[in-house]
């Protein structure tokens, strides 16, 4: 009887140890614990100690109310101009409403992964790749804006939106580095064209003024030679012989200068130009 009676009392002690054990619950900072009472949900346990009845209550899940660093994962994303890129991103939230981030949604986390890389693929989707490329902080903003509202009605705050990284696909990177290539060429090309345009232009406009100035140097000769012919005319009664002598002297001047050349073999003299040196003498006299 008195072994019974001890085992008894063993029996109770141990399930008032369980009973309190159960009831006591210490919650830590940072984090809130739903109660559901029979399977329904009864209140949110804060930070420190909390008691609740034993084997009818129930600890439902331990939501922590800290900043969560989602990783979002990187995803190929068609532009508006049809070019691949890759991106990801970091999203910070925290739970404020811990009732609605667990009945609201079957996993808010997994939710607002996907949310974000849906709404990234839309907004991406919407610009040309260089827009994309250049415009990272539009498309932080833009996302934000757009999930916040969505994720608010789950009992979640997005703090932030990080893009980690925005660049286009390796055949995508491939295909600019040719279209680079053929632009630096083509850029080479119209420089050395300019380049012979330019020269061009330089050589005829030399040629412009060369002749321009040999013109100039001919009508000054035959200025001055009419000169000439006026004054040798003044001296001598005969019109002709000044001319005559102007002529011989330049031919005489057109055969010096022949025997000087390097190439001038032979000098040919007209068969008369005695004659006509005399007589053109004679007629000084």
């Amino acid at each position: 009887m008195y072994n019974e009676s001890l085992n008894i009392l063993l029996v109770l002690v141990v399930l008032v140890i369980v009973t309190l054990f159960k009831g006591i619950k210490t919650v830590p900072q940072g984090e809130e614990w739903l109660v559901e009472k029979l399977g329904k949900y009864s209140r949110v346990l804060h930070p420190g100690l909390n008691l609740i009845i034993p084997y009818i209550e129930s600890i439902r899940q331990k939501v922590t109310t800290r900043d969560i660093i989602l990783d979002i994962p990187q995803q190929e994303v068609i532009t508006k101009d049809n070019a691949v890129i890759l991106t990801n991103a970091v999203s910070f939230i925290r739970v404020t409403n811990p009732v609605d981030a667990i009945y609201g949604i079957e996993n808010f986390k997994l939710a607002i992964v996907n949310l974000i890389m849906t709404t990234l693929r839309s907004i991406i989707g919407e610009m040309k790749l260089d827009e994309a490329l250049s415009n990272r902080e539009h498309i932080k903003t833009k996302l934000k804006e757009q999930i916040i509202d969505d994720v608010a009605d789950w009992g979640v705050t997005v703090k932030s939106v990080e893009i980690q990284d925005i660049k286009p696909s390796k055949s995508m990177q491939e295909s600019m580095e040719r279209q680079a290539a053929a632009e630096r060429e083509r850029r080479a090309v119209e420089t050395t064209a300019e380049g012979k345009k330019n020269a061009m232009i330089l050589e005829a406009e030399g040629k412009l003024q060369s002749a321009k100035k040999e013109a100039e140097a001919q009508v000054a000769l035959a200025d001055a030679s009419a000169q000439a012919i006026e004054m040798i005319s003044d001296k001598i009664a005969d019109k002709e012989l000044p001319a005559m002598f102007l002529l011989g002297d330049r031919y005489i001047n057109s055969l010096e200068n022949m025997s000087k050349s390097e190439n001038s073999k032979i000098v040919i003299y007209p068969a008369d130009l005695q004659a006509t040196l005399k007589g053109m003498l004679g007629a000084f006299k």
